[in-house]
């Protein structure tokens, strides 16, 4: 059986967890998601509640079928499920990788926990997976995730203009940033920084 790029893994942090997404984890992804009615915001793609259990069958298909690593994010004071993200875009040949498909409960939204995720999935890709780049994109609508990308210290690279069609018809501008693998020194010490200080970090 051949090897692939990205092998279920659990990742943890101090305020986090990332653990291999399953479909037992969508009843409480449901309950994440009417935390704000994530589902509401036009511009992103979180499912409404009663259609979780569609969400994650096709994030568990997109790992099935191309490769991708889809986590639920477990906050670890609480033990609560309160979102998720995800691998995927992955080129193994070409060592690069995505990383998306990520929303959080509002309760959690604006905290260290997002800044440790990303943290947890930067190290995994470049430390264990060795990857040259690793890649971000949002709607261009989505000021806070590109204002969260951004503080991350990846660097945009451009705008890819009406580059997907959404579930309404409108087209979608979507921007794209990423991390080369000789920035990311600098990016761990800038993450592992904003963690240390005292105050709430943004999300993404």
């Amino acid at each position: 059986m051949e090897t692939r790029f990205i092998e279920p893994v659990t990742l943890r942090g101090a305020v986090a967890t990332l653990e291999p997404l399953a479909r037992e984890h969508a009843p409480a992804l449901a309950r994440a998601a009417e935390d704000g009615q994530l589902w509401r915001l036009w511009y992103t793609s979180v499912a409404p509640p009663g259609r979780m259990d569609e969400y994650v069958t096709a994030a568990l298909a997109m790992r099935d079928d191309q490769g991708a690593m889809p986590f639920a994010v477990r906050q670890n004071a609480t033990g609560d499920v309160v979102g998720c993200t995800r691998y995927f875009n992955v080129d193994a040949r070409n060592r690069r990788l995505e990383i998306g498909h990520t929303w959080y409960a509002a309760r959690v939204q604006r905290t260290a926990l997002n800044t440790e995720c990303k943290l947890l999935l930067l190290t995994h890709a470049f430390e264990a997976l060795a990857c040259i780049a690793v890649e971000f994109r949002t709607h261009w609508f989505n000021h806070a995730s590109r204002a969260a990308i951004a503080r991350l210290g990846a660097k945009q690279d451009g705008v890819l203009r009406s580059h997907q069609l959404g579930p309404d018809g409108v087209r979608r501008d979507t921007v794209v940033f990423s991390i080369v693998d000789n920035e990311w020194p600098a990016v761990r010490a800038h993450l592992a920084h904003q963690l240390a200080r005292p105050r709430q970090e943004g999300t993404g």
